[in-house]
């Protein structure tokens, strides 16, 4: 349809998951091998793979972007930070599986988007491929502390056991082209998760810094 319709440029929303678990840190775009297992990333790889013959062939050009972890207002519970975030206002245990040493980065959706509209304004990565997250690592333990401490939450840790299919050791993006593109430091996972929180507050209740 693309082809067939004149457009000129197709930016496809991969996933950090292509990378399966990672043989080397950070993941880099054109190093790093590709080792997913699941279903999921495999599609994902799928589609990434369809884009290159797509160009070389029809001349369509294309800009694959890896998103990792993403979070942020509006966000579905069905994601780590919403769901940490939604048991903790009400005062639920935040549940973990496995033993939460599993490490994860975070990247607030206001970075996601600009890093996205600079590429189509400004015509960059034309037919390349660029990771876009954090590069700042965090347990998935420490995620839950931070979680309850910032949201000044009675919440405790209760740990569940590990998913049956399996949950990748650690993840942590090469964002050099990111960073080089937006040409400023990322929003802290801090400052992200106040945001995050305050949008789900009360009208009129505050989140208090002083406190964090």
């Amino acid at each position: 349809m693309s082809r067939a319709t004149g457009v000129k440029r197709v930016f496809f929303s991969s996933s950090s998951e292509v990378y399966g678990e990672p043989v080397e840190f950070p993941q880099n775009e054109h190093t790093t091998p590709l080792n997913s297992r699941l279903p999921y990333a495999i599609v994902k790889n799928v589609g990434e793979a369809f884009l290159r013959p797509y160009h070389k062939e029809y001349g369509l050009d294309y800009t694959i972007l890896r998103f990792f972890n993403t979070y942020g207002p509006r966000q579905s519970e069905d994601f780590v930070i919403s769901r940490f975030i939604q048991q903790a206002l009400d005062g639920k245990d935040i549940t973990i599986y496995g033993d939460g040493r599993q490490s994860r980065t975070f990247c607030y959706i206001d970075d996601n988007i600009e890093t996205t509209v600079l590429c189509l304004k400004k015509n960059l990565l034309v037919n390349d491929v660029m990771n876009v997250g954090s590069s700042d690592e965090i347990s998935i333990l420490d995620l839950a502390t931070l979680v309850i401490k910032i949201s000044n939450s009675t919440s405790k840790v209760q740990f569940l056991p590990p998913l049956k299919e399996g949950d990748m050791t650690r993840r942590k993006p090469d964002n050099s082209k990111m960073l080089s593109i937006l040409n400023r430091p990322l929003i802290s996972l801090e400052e992200g998760i106040k945001r995050t929180l305050q949008f789900r507050l009360p009208a009129g209740r505050q989140v208090n810094p002083d406190r964090h």
